[in-house]
């Protein structure tokens, strides 16, 4: 550009050539982007390995030095800000201790906290450049879009030079074709490297990579294989090596964590041995195909789980959860890694760690933390044979629970079935292929008795998540080419891995409604909420009342009685109830709402709000056989968050016709003084029984797990007081209900000592204070009625008859649900020696 002379301007010229600052060639901002201040003299990098062009190790230069950020406190908001000044639009995801190897040099960034919306990581708070308490194990990386800032062209990201690695694994088998049984558990060993596979020569080959190759390919162990066999295949054929030598030590969760020596161009010497790698992998019980394998797994010594999980929508993914004094319990995540990762994968028979998940990513967990700062070597054979340390609750919380992502066998079980004629890849009308031996094609699946259940697994077939809804109809969906109905009668717990392990009528087709409006459809959420009972609360709050019928008109309209009730002597007479308390919790990562829209929700005059479930619990008396003796009535609920935790805010209440649910971190309590709570047993016997409670028993609402659902106790009552012990969380599902008492219980979450409970022997008020005087033989139950009543004991007056004088005053109660107030004050004689 020319020059300009300001003597050539006028003052008023001059003045308005600077307000426009374009004369003097000033570069409008329309027209360039504007420099971020806070990245200058600071330059980015994402290196590592094994991993893909966005994601990465974060490494930072400055002054011309580069280092990395440590893991503390970083987040998916400082994520989102370093894939911005890399150029990526955004992060799906950030990994911690080292991940993708440990770094050199510097550690720039420690406690680094970010809001999301900073332009550079400068403008974030951390302990200062340079400053920092970790090691390069603590090493931070990132997960970025694969998606480009529009237009991006910064100098200060430097691209790492992608050296040679292994990016994937496969065994080709080495005879047989057509259609073979999947997973494939022996052949020859591929690699995939950037130019497309290759072969690996058998020089040194050893347990130790067929080890780290199995756990790749989701198998928890390898054995001996025929390598003769192999060799006399090999002469007559060609070969392409890619790798000459791998070198593990057998605790590595890639291959290209071994030392690797790759073919190079000029090199002249082709595997000097002529033979490709030969691996067998042993699969896990859920992937076992054939015969001898089912055998070799069952032959196993079978002792008792240890460790679990629970929240995944995947097999093999989930909040890791182990057992200890007969309670199952999370792990903290510092600390937790990758060897640690796979020991809980290879144990529960899957193969190694994809990846270490820490900051309750699969969910927060209740009840305790049993581990901490587990460090393993990766040959442990258990989570509890590695070095950890025992926790306190100051250590740690359950927004530390540590989960895992396992590696799986390839089974090919998703292209057996598909969606079609929905909005989004997540819905559709579900269409299975056929055929057998014979010429493959697709059909429909009868919509009859269709659910839930059936839609978890077809949800995870297909590896869309969780079920949201399993729709009986599909009419507004196109089914396009598709018309024919090849299965019907289908029935799943919800545990399968596939639909054809589901039960069904097989080749004989029956349905009710014909026509393909009439057929199966699922929608699938990335996200689902799973309840969970405060098993404990149960039991401390448990206790008998005879409650006057005059009381109880509110409670028969709700036909919250038994049967009997109807032909009593109204309003003379009691009703002898069961009551407790019940504190439902939301774990998962959605929060729970009813099916049913406002529009449908029902008014309760007796309540004084609406209700949106016709059934959310079922409270039942069992025999030991499974019998039932008696029923909770409680026609419907509301649902509320009653209480949070610390970081969550209340989002749902029953009053002023308000939104209705269960927030995620929240709990609904259903007080033991409110209407209906209570199970009335006026009609049954002195006996041993099972107490139990269940959450969403009709599988209306999906969750992420319904085998958490149920509660049970035992029960012994002898006609005037009842003993409730040993509650815990079971098992419980569709095959629960078919087989109610003919299993064998599994070791549960919580158990707890035996509590008294006293039947009074006249009537008295739901829930009241007790007051005794002192002293008295039973006053070491007080600690414990205290629990039971939620209030403060005092002394009163001793009783002539040997008794204790209780003054009974109505508690509050849960929003609208009081009882109907009674002035009268009741009296309750205990028995010396109880």
């Amino acid at each position: 550009m020319r020059p300009v002379s300001i003597r050539q301007w006028s003052p008023w010229g001059l003045l308005l050539c600077l307000l426009c600052s374009s004369c003097l060639g000033s570069p409008s901002p329309t027209t360039a982007p504007e420099k971020r201040a806070g990245s200058q003299g600071l330059r980015f990098r994402l290196a590592g390995f094994p991993r893909k062009p966005f994601e990465g190790r974060v490494e930072i230069q400055r002054a011309g030095e580069w280092g990395t950020i440590c893991d503390d406190d970083f987040t998916l908001q400082a994520a989102h800000v370093l894939c911005r000044e890399l150029g990526f639009t955004e992060a799906t995801g950030w990994t911690h201790s080292a991940k993708y190897g440990p770094g050199t040099g510097r550690i720039w960034l420690d406690n680094l906290s970010c809001s999301g919306t900073e332009q550079s990581v400068s403008e974030c708070a951390s302990r200062g450049w340079g400053n920092s308490d970790c090691t390069h194990d603590e090493d931070a990386g990132v997960i970025c879009k694969d998606q480009r800032l529009p237009g991006f062209s910064d100098s200060n990201v430097i691209e790492v030079e992608q050296h040679l690695q292994v990016e994937e694994v496969r065994l080709r088998p080495a005879v047989g074709r057509g259609r073979r049984p999947l997973p494939v558990t022996e052949g020859l060993v591929e690699v995939r490297l950037p130019d497309g596979w290759s072969q690996v020569c058998d020089n040194g080959w050893s347990a130790q990579n067929s080890h780290v190759v199995c756990g790749m390919l989701g198998f928890p162990g390898e054995k001996r294989v025929n390598t003769a066999f192999y060799r006399l295949l090999a002469q007559r054929q060609q070969h392409s090596f890619g790798l000459h030598g791998v070198a593990c030590v057998g605790t590595e969760a890639h291959l290209s964590l071994c030392s690797l020596e790759f073919y190079r161009a000029n090199d002249t010497t082709r595997c000097p041995g002529g033979a490709p790698a030969v691996v067998s992998c042993v699969p896990g019980p859920l992937y076992a195909v054939s015969s001898d394998q089912k055998k070799q797994q069952q032959s196993k010594p079978q002792g008792e789980t240890r460790v679990r999980l629970k929240g995944g929508a995947h097999p093999g993914e989930g909040r890791v959860e182990v057992l200890k004094a007969s309670t199952w319990g999370t792990v903290c995540d510092r600390k937790w890694d990758l060897q640690a990762a796979s020991v809980v994968c290879r144990e529960l028979g899957f193969g190694s760690a994809r990846e270490a998940l820490s900051g309750a990513r699969m969910g927060q967990g209740m009840g305790a933390i049993h581990l901490s700062e587990v460090q393993c070597s990766g040959q442990e054979p258990s989570l509890w044979k590695c070095p950890h340390k025992n926790i306190t609750a100051e250590d740690c919380s359950h927004s530390q629970d540590a989960g895992v992502r396992c590696n799986l066998p390839y089974t090919g079980v998703e292209t057996k079935i598909r969606l079609s004629g929905g909005r989004s890849p997540h819905e559709g009308r579900v269409e299975v292929q056929i055929g057998g031996l014979g010429p493959l094609r697709w059909g429909l699946i009868c919509g009859d008795d269709w659910g839930t259940l059936e839609a978890m697994v077809v949800c995870r077939q297909l590896g869309l998540g969780y079920a949201n809804h399993g729709l009986q109809e599909t009419w507004y969906w196109d089914s396009g080419n598709t018309t024919e109905v090849v299965m019907s009668g289908v029935r799943c717990t919800g545990s399968e891995l596939s639909l054809d392990q589901c039960a069904h009528h097989g080749t004989h087709v029956a349905c009710k409604r014909t026509g393909t409006r009439f057929t199966a459809g699922v929608i699938c959420s990335e996200t689902a909420s799973d309840l969970l009972l405060h098993s404990a609360l149960v039991q401390e709050t448990a206790y008998i009342e005879d409650r006057p019928l005059h009381m109880l008109y509110c409670a028969a309209e709700e036909n919250c009685l038994a049967r009997s009730a109807r032909s009593a002597n109204w309003p003379y007479g009691h009703r002898r109830l069961l009551r407790f308390s019940s504190q439902i919790h939301n774990l998962g990562r959605a929060d729970f709402r009813p099916k049913a829209g406002r529009h449908s929700w029902v008014w309760h005059e007796c309540h004084g709000h609406y209700h949106s479930m016709d059934i959310f619990t079922h409270y039942d008396i069992l025999t030991p056989n499974g019998t039932k003796v008696a029923e909770g009535h409680k026609a419907s609920f509301c649902l509320e968050d009653t209480e949070c935790q610390e970081d969550v805010s209340k989002r749902y209440e029953c009053a002023n016709f308000g939104e209705q649910g269960i927030t995620v971190g929240c709990w609904d309590l259903y007080r033991h003084d409110i209407d209906c709570q209570w199970i009335d047993i006026t009609d049954v016997k002195p006996g041993n029984y099972i107490l139990q409670v269940v959450i969403n028993p009709n599988f209306e609402v999906a969750e992420s797990d319904f085998t958490n659902n149920a509660m049970k106790c035992n029960c012994k009552y002898d006609g005037h007081r009842i003993w409730v012990h040993n509650c815990h969380i079971g098992v419980w599902g569709r095959a629960a209900q078919r087989d109610q008492g003919g299993r064998k219980r599994p070791s549960f979450a919580h158990s707890l000592p035996p509590t008294l409970v006293l039947c009074p022997p006249t009537c008295l008020c739901i829930s009241q204070p007790l007051s005794f005087s002192p002293p008295f033989p039973t006053m070491g139950l007080l600690p414990h009625l205290t629990r039971l009543f939620t209030s403060q004991v005092t002394p009163s007056v001793k009783r002539p008859t040997g008794g204790l004088s209780a003054t009974l005053a109505r508690p509050a109660t849960r929003s609208s649900e009081a009882l109907p107030p009674s002035s009268a004050n009741h009296h309750w004689p205990l028995r010396a020696g109880v």
